[in-house]
């Protein structure tokens, strides 16, 4: 093995556990915003957490090389900014699931979204999509009608709401995919952080209610694992390709459900697991397909 190979795969394997510690932020994060949001409105703490995102995304763009301007700079900002709204409100929706539905079911049903973006990609973006991830996308909705049971259980109004924000944030990675062909990820992390915060200020300051001390401490908490999760994530990224490292963030599921289970007196059903795992092995299918889609593009067109 070469020095450069080796480089590589330790880039990959510390990618990997960067992920994995990603996925467990993010997860502590879902926890703190299921807790608040059960004693709070919403809006009000998606509000408070994009303000300190959008001082996180500020302060990377300036340290960012090229300098502030250069960074936010784009000839695209109303989709742009749509995109950073759209985030917003899909994640009002994820805390409102978490509340109505649980972490476990929640996350369950949410974990369908890459199939939902090989899919939508495939449609909008003219991405060529094989029979084999056509395949894949459709036993991960089979993985849905395992847990929603149709016919079985009558349908729990709630799940609406993690189907909801799954196609939200579908439709978000199809238009982060889009503004990638003119920004650089540095400009659409901007731009996300900013929409988003702006749109939640119009919208959370009409919903204020005082906070006791105590959850002030949950907000800081909720606060520093967000902007710490981005941070891993942008690490992340930048130690390995995503192809190598995406299908990791499904450990996020694991951890989620481990909170909810643990602090939150949630239930495991049999339905549930089994739909989960359909879900995230036609996942794991679909994102192999695609990372040997694009090395047979490569090798085929090494220019």
């Amino acid at each position: 093995m070469t020095g450069l190979q080796r480089n590589i795969g330790d880039n990959t394997r510390a990618g990997i556990v960067l992920m994995i510690l990603t996925t467990m932020v993010f997860a502590a994060q879902d926890g703190i915003s299921r807790h608040l949001a059960a004693q709070y409105n919403v809006y009000m703490v998606v509000m408070i957490r994009y303000w300190f995102f959008a001082v996180f995304v500020v302060a990377v763009a300036a340290r960012s090389k090229g300098g502030f301007v250069a960074n936010v700079r784009t000839t695209q900002p109303a989709l742009q900014i749509f995109r950073g709204v759209l985030l917003a409100l899909e994640i009002c929706v994820t805390v409102l699931a978490f509340v109505a539905l649980g972490l476990v079911e929640a996350h369950a049903l949410f974990a369908v979204y890459p199939l939902m973006i090989a899919g939508l990609a495939a449609l909008t973006l003219g991405e060529r999509v094989g029979w084999r991830r056509w395949s894949a996308i459709a036993a991960g909705f089979l993985g849905l009608v395992v847990i929603l049971q149709p016919g079985v259980r009558v349908f729990a109004p709630e799940a609406s709401l993690a189907i909801i924000a799954a196609v939200m944030f579908a439709l978000y990675g199809i238009l982060t995919r889009l503004v990638a062909r003119r920004d650089s990820a540095t400009t659409s992390f901007f731009w996300t952080g900013i929409g988003g915060a702006g749109a939640m200020t119009l919208i959370g300051v009409w919903f204020w209610q005082p906070m006791s001390g105590t959850d002030w401490i949950w907000m800081g908490a909720l606060s520093l694992t967000g902007v710490t999760g981005h941070f891993l994530l942008i690490k992340t990224y930048s130690l390995a390709e995503a192809s190598a490292v995406q299908p990791f963030a499904y450990f996020q599921l694991v951890f989620a459900s481990a909170i909810g289970v643990a602090l939150f007196g949630e239930t495991l059903r049999l339905t549930t697991v089994g739909g989960a795992l359909i879900i995230i092995g036609a996942g794991l299918f679909a994102f192999w397909r695609e990372a040997v889609s694009k090395r047979s593009t490569r090798v085929a067109d090494p220019l």
